[in-house]
């Protein structure tokens, strides 16, 4: 199991979160590979910790959908599966124009430097194909989209869901061609709300999620390649 070797101590009044959090993040980028098993064992004497906390963990990841288990024999993290991708992109995209269309007056709250900001960072870390920074960038840009309809259990449901959509997107991130697309169609979610037209950032946000799932099942018989923009 490739556990980083620099991996310290966790602090023990934070222990179950930061195990959680830890290993959450091991899955999504690819430290911990799909289909690969765990050992409670092995991450205890690893963080330095008792069986109990990293079981615990275990049990939240498995209701992300993020691990497997079979009781009293193995624990693996849960395969690479395009088929949430499928059902995942379609509710993201409808709770984002929900959110958008329910911040009514709090629409003119939207940074717009934010969008900005996020969009110029998803555009250079993509041309240093740095995977992980580059979904980081792009939730980031769709975190400032939610946050002024001030519905903190939709916020919460759409960054569940978006961790699992950035593990896909970071496995499948070589052979997907994602970068000026992306950037252009955040783009012409700025420019809509910069106008104040909710309508049509509504429809640019679909667009972007449609588009954004197009290419992405394009990717699952491409090989791997240079990407493409």
């Amino acid at each position: 199991m490739p556990v980083p070797k620099t991996v310290g101590r966790i602090e023990r009044k934070f222990v179950k979160e930061q195990l959680y959090t830890t290993l959450r993040t091991w899955i999504v980028d690819g430290t911990l590979k799909p289909d690969e098993k765990v050992r409670d064992v092995d991450l205890a004497a690893r963080f330095g910790v008792s069986r109990m906390p990293v079981r615990e963990a275990f049990q939240r990841l498995e209701e992300d959908g993020l691990v497997q288990t079979a009781p009293n024999r193995w624990t693996r993290v849960s395969p690479l599966n395009l088929d949430d991708a499928m059902r995942i992109y379609p509710i993201v995209s409808t709770l984002e124009a929900f959110a958008l269309r329910s911040a009514g007056p709090r629409a003119s709250e939207i940074d717009l430097t934010k969008l900005t900001d996020a969009n110029q960072q998803l555009a250079r870390t993509l041309k240093t194909r740095n995977a992980a920074k580059a979904t980081e960038a792009d939730r980031d840009f769709h975190f400032a989209l939610v946050r002024p309809a001030g519905n903190p259990e939709l916020t919460a449901i759409l960054d569940q869901l978006r961790v699992k959509l950035r593990r896909i997107e970071i496995a499948y991130f070589d052979r997907c061609a994602l970068a000026d697309r992306s950037v252009e169609e955040h783009l012409a979610i700025i420019r809509a709300l910069q106008k104040g037209d909710i309508d049509a950032a509504v429809g640019a946000v679909a667009t972007n999620w449609h588009n954004g799932l197009t290419r992405l099942l394009g990717a699952q018989t491409a090989p791997a390649k240079e990407q493409q923009g």
